[in-house]
């Protein structure tokens, strides 16, 4: 078999970075890690001729701007790198015959859904970041209907900046910490999403569309931290909040479960539940 070129854009977050622990086990991918001085999705120009100049077969485009409380007052940036160039690299892929994949987020939905969203449910972000993202999708489609966009949530990994590490990192500075109650979802292990995404190139069955990736499960905020300090058994008291209690310049979805049927059946992908993965991650950070 022919060695595949796959191009990971976001290559130091957390998503890019379980891609490079999966690296030496993909040996039928050559994998080209673009960090934001290769590919600044900022800088339109430099993203056509970075493409271009590689001719990959594969994008997975994870690079994206995630300051969700600092897009309220930086939507230009916010727009530019998560609409504008997201619709430049699909129209690149699109000339290119390159296979894309874009990660988007459960942000492009309101909340207030009483199950979980399916792929078709009616989009209406309530924050700026989820309306630069669900912008990103439409130009994403626009420009090429041969894309996939799989939108995840509640992403954690032993890599990165994420809730997980966060928890962790307070429940040893602090005897107490308030956490919210009445945000619903369910985790993603990075490292989950990139093996289903793996899955998905290996396939040979490319079938273009939007797809929803997060792991087994229905929880708060607070039942995470829960989950973690009992893992990590610390003694740290986690108390539940209401959200109104942890004001954010940008308002949060209150349910952000997303449907998973469409990824499982069209792929086969067995999704594990996200206590299992947080054990993993957990697993590993404890040895980092």
């Amino acid at each position: 078999m022919a060695t595949k070129t796959s191009l990971i854009t976001g290559a130091n977050g957390q998503l890019g970075k379980e891609f490079r622990a999966l690296e030496n086990s993909h040996p039928d991918f050559r994998f080209v890690f673009a960090d934001r001085s290769d590919l600044p999705l900022d800088d339109i120009k430099k993203i056509v001729r970075f493409v271009e100049s590689l001719n990959p077969d594969y994008c997975v485009n994870c690079a994206a701007y995630t300051a969700v409380d600092k897009a309220e007052t930086d939507s230009a940036q916010a727009f530019l790198v998560n609409g504008e160039a997201v619709g430049i690299l699909a129209a690149v892929c699109a000339k290119l015959n390159c296979k894309l994949i874009h990660l988007s987020t459960d942000y492009v939905f309101d909340g207030n859904a009483p199950t979980p969203y399916p792929e078709d449910a009616l989009t209406n972000p309530v924050n700026l970041y989820g309306a630069s993202k669900l912008k990103g999708e439409q130009l994403c489609m626009a420009n090429n209907a041969d894309s996939i966009i799989i939108r995840t949530a509640w992403v954690f990994s032993a890599f990165g900046n994420n809730f997980v590490k966060t928890m962790m990192r307070l429940m040893k500075e602090r005897q107490t910490i308030n956490v919210v109650n009445d945000q619903i979802g369910a985790p993603t292990y990075a490292a989950d999403l990139a093996i289903a995404i793996l899955t998905i190139c290996n396939s040979g069955n490319w079938v273009p569309g939007i797809y929803h990736y997060s792991n087994k499960g229905r929880i708060s905020w607070f039942e995470f931290a829960t989950a973690i300090r009992e893992t990590i058994q610390s003694t740290c008291v986690v108390n539940g909040i209401p959200s109104s209690e942890y004001p954010t310049p940008a308002k949060r979805p209150s349910f952000s479960l997303l449907n998973t049927t469409k990824i499982r059946n069209t792929y086969g992908i067995e999704i594990p539940q996200w206590q299992d993965s947080l054990h993993d991650c957990l697993s590993i950070l404890k040895q980092l």
